[in-house]
């Protein structure tokens, strides 16, 4: 499906504030970028550079008052994601180099606490694949998707404590639970077609069968139509803003609707 999508970001700040923006999608696998806008105002300088994830990074000195950040993209999507039930777990000492960092424990996915629930939730299931869609099928089962129930602070055992969350802790868990069976996982931002209510969206990725597959544990089945903006460890590799100062987000908008470029 042909996407129109985009957010626009109010900012405001007291002083200059060095920032790291991640708002530029990549065209890649299930997306074709057709055309994009990237807007600031006031009209700053503005440097790109690609960080250790494959990630578009916009960075800027923000002066002193109000700023406005809108993207606007057109993207072919792919209409559904790839499933593999059966793909077989790819064993540590055969993944790709650049594969292996996705095993290790990180900052909001605490894996080598979560050994235990990830070994009663998978059971017998046939390693790779299936497994990783059972931890999918137990988050969106057993987990309570609620605004307003966590922050930038909770983590992946938080998550499994509480039974509650959004997008960002359900990714995380599934992330963690998928690292502890030694299956590498990692995060996934942008956007999805037909999200309620609409807004900037997380899931997860799990390496099986020699690629990766895309699993969200908010959804009760697989939904194509995404555009992805970032990919990293956990949350703090794929923030659309990282501020080194006291910058703050006074209003968002975000939207995906279907395109009508020709």
């Amino acid at each position: 499906m042909l996407l129109n999508a985009g957010c626009e970001i109010s900012f405001t700040t007291t002083i200059a504030t060095p920032v790291i923006l991640m708002l530029r999608p990549r065209s890649g696998s299930g997306q074709w970028i057709i055309r994009e806008e990237y807007l600031i105002n006031p009209r700053l300088s503005v440097s790109e550079y690609t960080d250790n994830y494959g990630n578009l990074c916009q960075r800027l000195s923000v002066p002193p008052g109000d700023l406005t950040i809108k993207t606007t993209l057109d993207v072919d999507t792919a209409d559904q994601i790839d499933v593999q039930p059966g793909a077989p777990l790819v064993t540590v000492e055969k993944l790709p180099e650049n594969v292996l960092k996705y095993l290790l424990p990180s900052r909001y996915c605490q894996s080598d606490l979560l050994g235990k629930l990830s070994l009663e939730i998978i059971g017998d299931n046939t390693p790779g694949y299936d497994q990783v869609e059972a931890i999918r099928h137990w988050i969106n089962s057993n987990i309570e998707y609620a605004y307003g129930t966590s922050d930038a602070s909770t983590s992946a055992v938080d998550t499994a404590r509480e039974r509650i969350g959004v997008c960002r802790d359900f990714a995380h868990l599934g992330i963690a639970l998928c690292r502890s069976i030694d299956i590498p996982a990692r995060m996934v931002v942008g956007y999805l077609y037909g999200l309620e209510p609409m807004d900037l969206h997380a899931w997860f990725e799990a390496y099986v069968g020699d690629r990766w597959y895309t699993f969200d544990a908010t959804q009760t089945r697989p939904l194509g139509n995404r555009i992805t903006i970032a990919y990293g460890h956990d949350a703090t590799h794929v923030a659309l803003a990282t501020q080194f100062g006291p910058l703050q987000i006074t209003g968002m908008k975000v939207w995906v609707d279907k395109s009508t470029v020709v």
